[in-house]
């Protein structure tokens, strides 16, 4: 059974020429054309790569250069955050020389590393800064002579790569007074989980980049970002080539550093330049490359790193 209607109906009179029609047909066209440039000048990047491969910083990094920084409302949010980086890479610290076994040369260190291990931060009681003895363990514990022999077993535990930079500044950041700086922010590490989305301007662009999970928990997340996407920028950590990822344990500066104590071609045989990190960063990002079987546009670049940490605004 169906239903015709004549279009010589006087209800359902069609007239192709009217005015009006034209007028919605001309409104129609100029939202296309409006559409069409809006769309030219939006630009949507997906940042993917494993966790602590840079994505966070770089958003971090879009923050400071594109929304004029973080305010001093903003700066204290990362508070915690810190005292809780290095809280963690402290005992981490003390966990790997027990297990390596490599006990402290000061005896002093031996208490405070206990004093390390058993230390519980508490979120609700640091209005006046870190606790001032365990500031003292922790800064005593870092020049302690045994740690340089720590750290070059470093492959075989996890510690963050910003450690370093928060031990050398524990005694600043543990004052009562103390508001976080943009190094600060740019150096602490917080997991990212689900999808975060940063708007900015980058001349006459808008654009919208999307930072996701790198752990492997969160990348079934990914799969709906790519939808329209302008640009990806996965993220690799060069430095981490020997190193168990924080998601299976219980970057330039870093990345030669490490070179002549492991070097590369014990994990990659066919890799002949030795210890020059210019060579040994182009072999890794060739590495990359031949995995593009699609031919698609890539553009490969590495940056120097303070502590694994892109802080280098004028490289971004």
């Amino acid at each position: 059974m169906g239903v015709c209607i004549s279009s010589n109906s006087p209800h359902y009179h069609i007239d192709g020429n009217s005015s009006a029609s034209k007028e919605r047909s001309y409104a129609i066209d100029r939202q296309i054309e409006e559409d069409a440039k809006k769309y030219k000048r939006e630009c949507k990047i997906l940042l993917l790569g494993s966790g602590e491969s840079g994505k966070s910083t770089i958003v971090k990094q879009m923050k400071i250069i594109h929304q004029n920084g973080y305010t001093r409302e903003e700066l204290l949010l990362f508070k915690l955050t810190i005292y809780k980086n290095i809280i963690d890479s402290a005992q981490a610290v003390v966990v790997a020389m027990r297990k390596l076994k490599l006990d402290p040369v000061e005896p002093i260190n031996q208490s405070y590393s206990d004093k390390i291990l058993d230390y519980v931060l508490d979120f609700n009681q640091h209005g006046g800064g870190l606790n001032p003895e365990i500031v003292r363990a922790i800064e005593s514990l870092w020049h302690d002579p045994i740690i340089p022999a720590v750290l070059d077993r470093g492959s075989e535990f996890y510690l963050m790569d910003s450690a370093g930079y928060f031990f050398d500044q524990v005694t600043r950041i543990g004052l009562a007074e103390y508001i976080p700086n943009e190094v600060d922010v740019l150096m602490a590490r917080t997991k990212t989980t689900g999808i975060s989305e940063t708007k900015f301007k980058s001349g006459q662009l808008s654009i919208h980049m999307f930072d996701v999970g790198g752990q492997r928990s969160e990348r079934k997340k990914w799969i709906h970002c790519f939808e329209a996407v302008t640009s990806i920028i996965f993220c690799v950590a060069l430095s981490e080539y020997d190193q168990v990822l924080l998601e299976e344990s219980g970057q330039i500066d870093i990345f030669k550093a490490k070179l002549p104590k492991v070097p590369l071609e014990r994990f990659f045989p066919e890799y002949t330049g030795g210890n020059d990190v210019n060579k040994a960063a182009k072999y890794i990002l060739w590495r990359f490359t031949q995995l593009n079987r699609a031919r698609l546009s890539i553009y490969p670049q590495y940056y120097r790193m303070l502590y694994g940490i892109a802080v280098f605004s004028n490289q971004i």
